[in-house]
């Protein structure tokens, strides 16, 4: 049975260390807040200038000035902080930001991923995609495993890339990959969703793996 969005989220979010700094992409990432440990201190950064991002408000308390990078409607918190867009992108330039969890269209055995634009579909830009990759410790995929019944983890991207070789996780509805962006081991199977199989994973994912199980 594979994995429901929440519960891909709750799998990533066992990738959160006490005190990171944590930008989280737009769709199943951003309910990755919702499974934040109890205890755990982790300062969710957003690209449009806000650090320390709270919950989600409650229908009818929403403060319109409250967004974050995906125009979603948040709350602050009484550590919250915040500052100029130029000054949220040199943190993430910078190297300070801990961990990126993003979504994916496509990503390849080598940690090469493709997340912002289809060819011949309007699109309104890469939002802060690009700088994300390039500057984040780490970059975990968080995405379904097939697309209108075709594998989106690949040999190869076919669709332009965000960033070459610049993805350390992957987790799907099936299960979780890790990849080494330096190439010298290849993607590993590490995990399975309940009830599916090592053969079922195989046959939908053309990418090469090898299995850690």
């Amino acid at each position: 049975m594979a994995w429901s969005r929440e519960e891909m989220a709750a799998r990533a979010a066992k990738e959160l260390q006490d005190g990171f700094y944590v930008n989280l992409g737009i769709g199943i990432p951003t309910l990755v807040s919702n499974f934040i440990p109890h205890g755990m201190s982790v300062q969710l950064q957003s690209e449009n200038g806000m650090m320390g991002m709270g919950p989600f408000p409650y229908e009818g308390e929403e403060d319109p000035d409250l967004i974050n990078a995906g125009k979603q409607t948040v709350t602050e918190l009484p550590t919250t902080s915040y500052f100029s867009s130029a000054d949220s992108f040199a943190m993430i330039r910078g190297g300070h930001i801990d961990l990126s969890i993003l979504g994916a269209m496509q990503v390849a055995q080598n940690g090469d991923l493709a997340n912002w634009m289809i060819p011949g579909k309007m699109v309104k830009g890469m939002g802060g995609a690009m700088d994300l990759v390039a500057g984040v410790k780490k970059v975990v995929v968080v995405m379904e495993h097939e697309a209108k019944g075709e594998s989106k983890l690949l040999k190869a991207c076919t669709l332009p890339l965000t960033g070459a070789g610049v993805v350390d996780m992957v987790v799907t509805d099936l299960g979780v990959f890790s990849i080494d962006r330096n190439g010298k081991e290849p993607m590993r199977l590490l995990e399975l969703a309940p009830s599916v199989t090592l053969d079922e994973i195989t046959s939908k994912t053309e990418a090469d793996f090898v299995s850690a199980l």
